[in-house]
């Protein structure tokens, strides 16, 4: 019998080599809770289930192939996936699918796919291999680069436009530029001139989205128009009480009265049935996440694994904080899924090669720059 055992428990070990287990417990657990209010927001449809356990079980195979990947030889792929992501963007801008008067989706052989989503992971790959190769010289003008390298992408993907992907493509780019030990002062300076210029891009802003940021500030302006999602997501999250309505028995869910309840705001579905309590669990999740997430930069080898570590984890925050503020109704509707809870395969494979960064970070964090 043990003869017998030896080749599973070899199997075994090999699948487990190189995963933290304190991130594949996290990420699992949050992945619970999300097909837990998945499951109610779409209990009429099952299919959305087993398509998004198809899609986790992908996305763990990509997170596990990730996870044994040295950060060096990752840092060998940062250039060409950051320039094949720009190739893609601007093909999305001269000849990509318009889909709801958005020109997002690049058709490729027999499939389509969302180029900006590529370019989560692709652009603090290129900042933190840029920051590596500069670090013994970091001048001024080297945050001037990173700011162009981040500049391109980020115009492009507003020109789609698709201001969520835009706010977390920036938001990443932003971390590993923050990491790498930009100036205060410059820092302040460029705050003030982002404020001056606030009415300039209000002005560039199509009309739906300044409906949107209106919308905000008063959502009974109109009630049945661009406040609808941010009234009934509210209504929804504020019923749930401290202990909430029970899994299954959520009313605004079932009778339809949330849209996008599996997607963008399945966040509302979750409040109204889990409760006070239910949300305070999910942002302990979170918080363990990415706590440990930093702890996985701040013990990394070299600059480049320190800074793409630090940027991943704080993209998760992003995910957070944006999902949750649009559906308390603290930030403007900007389509950006909840982490490791949405229904969608695109994200969550991003999600998830991304802890696989982490994870490959993590194990390889005696190695020595060479």
């Amino acid at each position: 019998m043990e003869l017998a055992g030896q080749p599973l428990r070899r199997i075994g070990l090999r699948l487990a080599e190189g995963i933290d287990s304190t991130l594949l417990v996290l990420v699992l657990s949050l992945s619970l809770l999300g097909f837990a209010a998945l499951f109610s927001a779409t209990y009429e449809s099952p299919a959305f289930v087993v398509r998004q356990l198809g899609n986790l079980a992908f996305a763990l195979l990509a997170m596990w192939i990730v996870a044994q990947v040295a950060p060096q030889t990752l840092m060998r792929f940062a250039v060409p996936a950051y320039l094949v992501g720009l190739a893609f963007l601007v093909a999305v801008a001269l000849f990509g699918d318009v889909v709801n008067g958005a020109r997002r989706w690049l058709h490729v052989g027999v499939t389509r796919f969302q180029p900006s989503e590529m370019m989560k992971l692709a652009l603090p790959l290129m900042l933190a291999w840029y920051f590596h190769k500069h670090e013994a010289t970091l001048r001024l003008r080297d945050f001037g680069v990173a700011a162009l390298l981040l500049v391109v992408p980020l115009g492009l993907i507003v020109r789609q436009p698709d201001l969520g992907t835009a706010a977390l493509v920036g938001a990443a780019g932003f971390y590993v530029i923050f990491f790498a030990g930009i100036n205060w002062k410059v820092l302040g300076t460029l705050a003030g001139l982002g404020l001056a210029a606030l009415p300039i891009g209000w002005g560039l802003l199509h009309d739906y989205q300044r409906k949107r940021v209106l919308t905000l500030l008063d959502p009974t302006t109109d009630p049945l128009g661009a406040g609808y999602h941010i009234i009934q997501s509210t209504i929804a999250v504020g019923s749930g009480g401290l202990w909430g309505k029970g899994w299954l028995n959520g009313t605004q869910a079932h009778l339809e009265f949330i849209p996008e309840r599996h997607t963008d705001f399945i966040f509302a579905v979750f409040s109204e049935e889990f409760g006070l309590i239910g949300n305070v669990v999910l942002l302990t999740l979170y918080a363990l996440l990415i706590g440990r997430g930093l702890m996985i930069a701040a013990n990394a080898p070299t600059v480049f694994a320190r800074l793409l570590a630090g940027a991943i984890s704080l993209m998760f925050f992003t995910y957070a904080f944006v999902n949750m503020g649009m559906v308390s109704g603290v930030l403007p509707v900007v389509g950006v899924p909840l982490p490791f809870l949405s229904y969608g395969g695109t994200a969550l494979l991003t999600l998830f090669i991304g802890v696989g960064i982490l994870m490959s970070v993590h194990q390889h964090r005696k190695l020595v720059q060479t």
